[in-house]
């Protein structure tokens, strides 16, 4: 400070500020603030606010978010409107520290780091309302936002709309958007010349949101013509101003080629800084890219996924729980997988809650994984989704998430089975055998047939032994041979099994035990235990006249594995002979 800027504020502080705003434009703000400081201690109000602004941009002083809405206060508080909007602003989002009145601000706190806080979005109104009615169009444009986006007992959409237009009719960029933005909810395709307009307009001033809602109904032709080029140009402009969005819709296009020319290399940088910037979408798709690259990365696509996840998407959530469930780009990990299951499952993934109770119902996983599972099943089933009725089915049957009920599987695997093949194919096991329901085999059959239509070679293979038992109506051995024939090609051990069976027994097929050996060791070879168990005897008894001790014991070793008793007592002949 010079000898005349100190006898300037020593004199009067109203000179003092003249010479400090002087100071200040010409680039001095090292020089200006101290004058600055004087007139505001003398209590002239249009220097509070400016030291405010020093403080929170750190122009001239060292920067204090403590002390800029300190001094806010003090000039909002004596009518300042530019104040009053300033501070509105800071209350919205969370920036004016504890004590910023002053009030019990000892000495140790005056070198405190800032830290953001909550929102306070009473305050942010009263002093937005002050600086809205004093005639300030940025406070207009504030207080619309907060009658919009507070919390919901303060929100008022027309009386946002009003403060919108007055900040508008102001040349307020900001009060142009948000009158845009008021216009577009309020809907009617009347509108969107006028919307178009009062973007262009909030997009003039550079603002980079409107930019972006600029080239958004560039892109698609709303309330203007339709100009793909035009809209990358706008796009681009938004993501050099770091707009996660714009960089986002960016890369996409480039990626893609909608608005023009491709280039992936250029798409994936700005999909890249969109992600870094918080997109989650970008990061999911990011995530998506690496996946999908031939050969995958998979520990690149966990990084993106694991970001997007982290920020609540719930794709990104299952996404990465697959790769923690497989290992893949990550170490195995079930408990990590089933966590990130359950948070996409909990913020509503479908496919997530479709994937988490199959884990659960397949035996993996813990009592606390099963939370919510049959509620989640029953209200999609109430609503008629019938793969949710099948999976609730599920869950009473095998008491996962609820009480064991087979009365309830049945119910509700019946609803299931209008339309599911497994259910149609359950339900039929549990008519067969009378769990939850009354026995019956006609209606068992019924429903066999059902799936076996559907290509469920279970139910073929369940169809078949009734056709060829005459159990739930007429014996039918031929169809019976056929359902087996088409099981068995398709690489059903139990149809192979039967086959055997029936060509030892000649009944349905000629006797022929070399056949009956072919499709035993076909079976076998699945890891059919019965089937094992015949191919042992038959080898080391020569029955289909290859004789091979060695190879039938060892097959009836495989047999006993399983528990046979059959195949135990014959190893046990082996042992006496």
């Amino acid at each position: 400070m010079t000898i005349l800027d100190r006898l300037t504020g020593l004199v009067n502080p109203t000179a003092a500020l003249r010479r400090a705003i002087h100071l200040y434009d010409i680039g001095k703000h090292a020089e200006a603030f101290p004058l600055m400081a004087i007139a505001a201690r003398a209590g002239i109000v249009d220097a509070e606010f400016r030291v405010a602004r020093c403080y929170l941009e750190g122009s001239g002083v060292p920067s204090s978010r403590m002390e800029g809405a300190r001094w806010l206060r003090r000039a909002a508080d004596r009518g300042s409107a530019d104040a009053q909007a300033l501070l509105a602003a800071l209350y919205v989002t969370g920036l004016v520290p504890a004590d910023a009145d002053g009030k019990g601000l000892g000495s140790e706190r005056l070198f405190d780091r800032d830290s953001s806080g909550e929102a306070d979005f009473a305050a942010a109104r009263d002093f937005a309302k002050k600086a809205a009615e004093a005639g300030s169009a940025t406070g207009q444009a504030i207080l619309g936002y907060i009658l919009t986006s507070g919390p919901k007992p303060m929100r008022d959409a027309d009386a946002a709309h009003h403060w919108y237009e007055q900040s508008a009719a102001a040349g307020c960029a900001e009060g142009s958007l948000g009158l845009a933005l008021s216009l577009a909810r309020r809907g009617g395709t009347a509108e969107r010349g006028r919307i178009a307009n009062e973007i262009r307009r909030a997009a003039d001033a550079g603002l980079p949101t409107a930019i972006y809602l600029l080239a958004v109904i560039t892109e698609h032709g709303l309330g203007m013509s339709k100009d793909p080029a035009a809209a990358a140009r706008l796009y681009q402009t938004a993501a050099e101003k770091g707009l996660p969005s714009a960089q986002f819709r960016l890369g996409l296009a480039l990626i893609d080629g909608a608005l023009g020319d491709r280039d992936a290399a250029a798409g994936e940088a700005w999909m890249r800084r969109a992600a870094l910037a918080g997109n989650s979408e970008a990061a999911y798709l990011l995530g998506d890219h690496y996946v999908k690259d031939r050969p995958p990365n998979y520990a690149e696509a966990a990084n993106w996924y694991l970001r997007a996840a982290e920020a609540g998407h719930q794709a990104a959530a299952r996404a990465i729980a697959s790769l923690y469930l497989t290992g893949n780009g990550v170490a195995k990990d079930d408990k990590e997988g089933r966590r990130w299951l359950r948070a996409s499952a909990d913020s509503g993934n479908q496919e997530a809650r479709i994937d988490l109770a199959n884990l659960l119902l397949g035996g993996t996983g813990e009592l606390d994984d099963t939370t919510g599972v049959a509620e989640w099943f029953e209200a999609a089933a109430s609503s008629g989704d019938l793969i949710a009725a099948f999976n609730l089915g599920l869950c009473f049957a095998k008491g996962v998430g609820v009480r064991q009920d087979e009365g309830q599987a049945a119910h509700w695997l019946r609803r299931a089975a209008e339309g599911v093949p497994e259910a149609q194919y359950m339900y039929a096991r549990m008519l067969q055998d009378g769990r939850g329901v009354e026995a019956d085999l006609q209606q068992a059959r019924v429903w066999f047939a059902g799936a076996a239509d559907a290509g469920m070679l279970d139910a073929r293979v369940a169809l078949a032994e009734m056709l060829l038992n005459g159990r739930g109506g007429a014996s039918s051995p031929a169809a019976a041979v056929r359902l087996f024939e088409q099981a068995a090609g398709e690489g059903h051990a139990g149809a192979m099994f039967a086959l055997g069976a029936l060509c030892e027994a000649g009944q349905g097929l000629p006797f022929d035990q070399k056949v009956a050996q072919k499709w035993f060791a076909a079976a076998a070879e699945l890891g059919h235990g019965q089937a094992q168990l015949m191919l042992g005897r038959y080898l080391s008894r020569g029955l289909a006249g290859e004789h091979n001790p060695v190879a039938g014991r060892r097959w009836l070793e495989q047999a006993a594995a399983y528990g046979i008793q059959e195949a135990t007592d014959e190893l046990a002949e082996f042992a006496s002979d």
